[in-house]
């Protein structure tokens, strides 16, 4: 696929995962965009989808080739997990984790809070409690 077409491509899956527009992620993956991708501003489709609780698109992304711990943006966003965690968006969080997202990870662009961070000052405690179970520890 020639750059062209793969910025194209990668601009349109980002677009359809911020929106939350299923029909239009799969058009975007069957037409090739890489689901290990991000837009200009360094935003991936798996967190924007994420962050707006959109679990089906994150079963979607991830079953494509998405990784559950790629960082997302340059400063103002971070991991999948800490997105869905910071918003209580339990069901998403549960298939980051099933695809093996680490509930330990800290992001490095943002706040270096971990998932279970975001879900305790959320508060959201369901989401919290999701994450300990799955091996999450808390700060010292």
């Amino acid at each position: 696929m020639n750059r062209r077409k793969h910025k194209k491509l990668s601009r349109r899956l980002v677009d359809a995962a911020l929106v939350g527009d299923l029909s239009r992620v799969r058009s975007a993956l069957r037409s090739g965009a890489p689901a290990e991708t991000a837009d200009p501003a360094g935003s991936t489709p798996l967190y924007m989808a994420s962050v707006h609780g959109a679990a089906d698109i994150v079963r979607i992304l991830l079953a494509a080739g998405a990784r559950p711990d790629t960082e997302s943006g340059t400063g103002s966003e971070g991991t999948p997990l800490c997105g869905a965690a910071c918003w209580g968006h339990t069901e998403t969080v549960r298939a980051l984790l099933d695809h093996g997202a680490d509930p330990n990870l800290r992001e490095d662009h943002g706040t270096g809070w971990t998932p279970l961070d975001w879900a305790s000052k959320g508060p959201h405690p369901d989401t919290a409690d999701l994450l300990v179970t799955a091996g999450a520890r808390k700060r010292d």
